[in-house]
């Protein structure tokens, strides 16, 4: 049996998820914002996860490092081997709950509308094992909203119907069980027969062919399309977009409150595709900023941050730490690395005594202050230059012997340590990571972007981003030519101009979300 260790940072003990019970979860309609916050919390803390297929892959990134996670989807029409499948996930959890485990068992949506977690409870009760249910935005709901629709509105519908277009048995649905509804109407799972769906409702289901309809694919993800008209038009329109499933059909006047409460996807960034060449966790990170914005985020890792070459000079640096005047900060990975490595030594800020901190930038400040260290110095420009223009103008450190420790990485940029020395401040650099080449992972990613294509930009956010970058393409720039970059200041823009890629845009603040504030500015300027 599996013994459940702490439980992650960020969640209480109380919360985490039990041995020997069995969680049926909602994952929402897409956009992984949109889990409940029970839902990410047993997510984070289960030791198995069995989940869905359409949900989207950023629900899975906090689990646990040592959980058992399976994706256990049902794809194809038929529906004896679907029921198959059905009874063996039953089974599963069954199995996984009685060896003491505590099993999630994620869906997408909500565990009971049309996604058969009843099914699964049933089975748990007929077992004897505990279990809890956590609802979810379902996917009518949360589509229907990205896309501007309100599927109640006090002078155009009082009620709505949910609704399957395809039956268990594999039939349609029969269309004159609604003939006497009036309100707005929502199909699940109608696509592959929307023709059958559409003419159900023109004809037992007693709408007329002027009705406001809306087809809603991917709803609340960055690849969310959406085709509305007249209900009879409705199949000829969404072949000619070329929509097909996962979708959603609404079929109501409320459609028509489209072209007045759209949202989502009038934003800059909305359905744009960025490649997002970082470290993994900092490039889930950025995703996740671009989601918010409405985009969907590539993330291809382009260069990976492992331990420093001298973790003794590091724990020695710390054994030393109250005897700096000041210790400078030059990126989040330097304050990651470390702050880890001080507390892995025993010790926490009190170490810093009476040095101050100094930061390179807010990116940085910020990273300081999530483990409780305020920044004293950050320069108004985001460079080594004015970083070091900073601490040579704070009258408490800028004087001849005064003492300062730079955590960094193993390579680069030396202006800084170069510019206190000229001036006769004794500076110790001590690298607290060393930024490695990206696993060969990366490159099939690469490639899998590159071959389906419609990447409207690439964020880089360092030198080495795009050094990497470059390094995954074997140095083979022509296949970048067509990419527009988007760079996180001019340090970053000089060495990718160096090394042939094109700078679309250079962010004036350099931080990420002035990067993405620059490239929002940039689509806003082309559209």
């Amino acid at each position: 049996m599996k013994t459940p260790g702490p439980a992650p940072s960020g969640w209480s003990s109380e919360g985490a998820a039990r041995p020997g019970v069995v969680y049926l979860v909602g994952g929402g309609p897409g956009d992984p914002g949109l889990i409940t916050v029970r839902g990410a919390e047993l997510v984070a803390t289960a030791d198995v996860i069995l989940h869905d297929e359409l949900l989207h892959p950023a629900l899975l990134e906090d689990v646990r490092s040592d959980a058992f996670v399976r994706f256990v989807g049902k794809r194809g029409d038929d529906q004896q081997q679907k029921s198959a499948v059905q009874l063996a996930i039953e089974a599963e959890l069954v199995e996984h709950a009685r060896a003491g485990r505590s099993v999630v068992r994620l869906k997408g949506g909500d565990p009971y509308l049309f996604g058969r977690g009843s099914e699964e409870a049933e089975a748990l009760v007929r077992a004897g094992i505990p279990f809890e249910v956590v609802p979810g935005i379902t996917s009518p709901v949360g589509a229907a909203t990205y896309a501007g629709i309100s599927l109640t509105h006090r002078e155009l519908a009082s009620s709505v119907t949910f609704l399957s277009g395809t039956t268990r048995n594999g039939k349609g649905f029969d269309f004159r069980e609604i003939a006497s509804v009036t309100g707005t109407v929502c199909v699940l799972m109608g696509m592959k027969r929307i023709e059958d769906v559409v003419a159900g409702l023109l004809g037992e289901g007693r709408r007329t062919p002027e009705t406001p309809a809306a087809v809603i694919q991917w709803g609340t993800r960055a690849s969310q399309r959406v085709v509305e008209g007249p209900l009879a038009s409705l199949p000829a329109r969404v072949r000619e977009a070329g929509l097909g499933s996962p979708a959603i059909i609404v079929v109501g006047p409320v459609a028509a409150l489209r072209g007045t409460l759209r949202w989502f996807d009038r934003r800059p960034l909305s359905g744009k595709r960025v490649l997002v060449p970082r470290p993994l966790t900092q490039a889930r990170s950025t995703a996740r900023r671009l989601r918010l914005r409405g985009a969907e985020g590539l993330v291809v890792p382009t260069i990976g941050i492992t331990a420093p070459p001298d973790p003794a000079h590091v724990l020695q640096a710390i054994a030393d730490l109250g005897t700096y005047d000041l210790v400078a900060f030059t990126s989040e990975n330097g304050v990651a690395c470390f702050v880890d490595a001080l507390r892995t030594s025993g010790r926490d800020a009190r170490a810093f005594g009476k040095a101050r901190i100094a930061a390179v930038g807010p990116g940085t400040a910020a990273a300081l202050a999530a483990c409780g260290l305020v920044a004293d110095l950050v320069p108004e420009t985001y460079v080594g230059e004015a970083l070091a223009e900073a601490v040579l103008t704070d009258p408490s450190v800028a004087r001849p012997g005064a003492r300062v420790l730079v955590p960094r990485a193993l390579v680069a940029r030396e202006v800084l340590p170069e510019m206190l020395r000229a001036r006769g401040l004794q500076v110790d650099v001590v690298p607290v990571y060393a930024t490695v080449r990206a696993p060969e992972a990366s490159r099939v990613l690469l490639e899998n972007a590159l071959k389906q294509g419609g990447i409207d930009a690439v964020l880089l956010t360092s030198s080495s981003t795009a050094e990497g970058l470059v390094e995954l393409v074997s140095g083979d720039i022509d296949r970048l030519a067509s990419l527009p970059f988007a760079s996180i200041g001019p340090v970053t823009t000089r060495t990718a101009e160096r090394l042939g890629l094109r700078v679309a845009v250079t962010a004036s603040v350099s931080t990420v979300p002035g990067l993405l504030d620059a490239l929002e500015a940039h689509f806003l300027a082309a559209s």
